[in-house]
């Protein structure tokens, strides 16, 4: 039965519903939005007993303050945000009970940037072209396209299930400092030699100019053969744009649909969520791998969702 979940008493720096993104769409200037840390949402929901894909929040560096107006079994995973309950302090990667009367707020965190909630019986809003996910820029999906404010509620068909546990074997481990894997291409003809060489070999920043639609480096400049612009392509989920400035941009969960800028490599798909938990600061070097091991580890990956997916059901 669709009832009151929570209301926010305070929003947080950005807190959004989503989901795994909106398939399909990117042909229509879409863009797919989504969770920026796919694996934490999906542990989340595995926990509370959810599918892999249903909704839940995706909180931003400061949380919200949040108040139970049910029974429902929650999980935080992602990023340490400090979570507390009536200021306690509460495990992540682990299902508890929310009370309703219960108010869930966030500390001071500082190993990684995300941090996912996932409700037991996911949260009531409408599907936009197939996703709950809020595509800010769009204003579409989530509640009313926008970030959560004070003052909103949300419903849910929430339930109470036991309490379980992740295995410390599946939590990530949030570094500043990341070594990424990326597959290089696909226009590679766009860059000098030493280009290529450098982006491999150099020490990269993340930039505070950085948000859900892309990530910005500071590092070595890449310096290209005939400019940087090329006809528009669709963009992939992590994508490296180099401008004329030769700084890369990592294309993030909410990136626009085509790009003209020449792609020096994409970042892959196991490694995305990794990514999209760095804070500005956090220190990125490139590693290079094959199509072939990209695509073994995305199996691996989605085979273990699938399996304990399956085991909490």
């Amino acid at each position: 039965m669709n009832v009151p979940l929570i209301k926010v008493l305070k929003a947080g720096l950005q807190t959004t519903v989503q989901d795994l993104g909106r398939k399909g769409y990117q042909r229509y200037g879409i863009s797919p939005s989504g969770a920026m840390d796919a694996y934490a949402l999906q542990m989340a929901n595995i926990l509370v007993g959810n599918p892999l894909g249903e909704s839940g929040l995706e909180v931003t560096i400061i949380g919200p303050r949040l108040e139970a107006m049910a029974d429902v079994s929650i999980a935080i995973c992602g990023g340490d945000l400090k979570p507390m309950v009536n200021n306690e302090e509460v495990p992540m990667w682990r299902c508890f009970v929310f009370k309703k009367g219960d108010v869930l707020s966030f500390g001071k965190g500082g190993n990684g940037a995300r941090a996912y909630i996932s409700f037991a019986g996911g949260i009531d809003v409408p599907l936009v072209l197939g996703s709950k996910s809020t595509f800010i820029n769009g204003g579409m999906g989530g509640l009313d396209g926008r970030q959560l404010e004070q003052g909103d509620s949300l419903h849910g068909n929430p339930f109470v299930r036991r309490n379980r546990f992740l295995h410390k074997d599946f939590i990530p481990e949030y570094k500043t400092r990341l070594e990424i894997r990326v597959i290089l291409g696909p226009h590679l003809e766009k860059f000098t030699s030493n280009a290529i060489e450098q982006f491999l070999s150099g020490d990269y920043m993340v930039s505070p100019q950085s948000n859900r639609m892309g990530y910005r480096l500071e590092g070595p400049e890449l310096s290209h053969i005939g400019g940087a612009d090329i006809i528009s392509d669709a963009i992939p989920a992590g994508g490296i744009q180099v401008p004329s400035n030769g700084q890369p941009i990592i294309l993030m969960a909410e990136r626009q649909t085509t790009g003209g800028y020449a792609r020096i490599a994409t970042v892959i798909s196991v490694d995305l969520p990794i990514l999209a938990q760095a804070m500005p600061g956090t220190e990125v070097r490139f590693v290079k791998i094959t199509v072939k091991e990209a695509q073994n580890l995305y199996l691996k990956r989605k085979k273990l969702l699938q399996a304990l997916s399956v085991i909490a059901h």
